[in-house]
């Protein structure tokens, strides 16, 4: 079956009628996870949950993806150049492991912030492609609290910034949930 050749226009509004609910409850399940393991836990435990759950966000938002009606395997869906960048994004916020990595061995206490800030920022060019201010919301709201949290509660890094991530995500949820409501 021959595809339909749609403009980058079609594919942006397209791609911006999506729900986007799979990947934030994926970032919120697992902050949440975190922010447990750093009141329980040692802070050598809470470093390897900070780096294997955050690794894990993209599989359990693809998991995710076929509960919230995403279904991003989905392999009968048009290809979207959009989805594309998106991936793109994610990537950058892979690759930016080369800045916290750095710092967290000069002081793991900075691990928290560092991923926490960084891995914040692919929401930035998702505000772009959706043309919706959610995602500067979250990438400024994030980063201005984690560092806050971060110099405010040194003692608490592993507790406080986690489960400051987990607020920013359920109102970035509840914003996503009534965007098409407002629009």
């Amino acid at each position: 079956m021959k595809q339909i050749k749609r403009t980058l226009e079609e594919q942006r509004i397209e791609f911006a009628n999506g729900k986007f609910l799979a990947t934030p409850l994926a970032g919120l399940i697992v902050w949440t996870i975190i922010g447990f393991v750093g009141v329980f836990f040692s802070d050598f435990i809470a470093v390897w949950t900070i780096f294997i759950g955050t690794g894990s966000i993209v599989y359990l938002g693809l998991f995710l993806s076929k509960f919230t009606g995403e279904n991003f395997l989905d392999k009968s869906k048009p290809k979207n150049e959009f989805d594309t960048l998106f991936l793109f994004t994610a990537g950058q916020a892979i690759l930016v492991y080369s800045i916290a990595i750095p710092f967290f061995l000069v002081d793991y206490s900075s691990l928290p912030m560092t991923v926490g800030i960084l891995t914040g920022l692919m929401w930035l060019p998702f505000s772009w492609i959706i043309k919706h201010w959610v995602g500067i919301f979250h990438t400024l709201i994030r980063t201005i609290l984690v560092l806050t949290l971060w110099y405010l509660l040194p003692e608490y890094r592993f507790i406080a910034i986690p489960f400051g991530i987990v607020l920013i995500y359920i109102i970035t949820i509840i914003i996503l949930k009534n965007r098409k409501k407002t629009e």
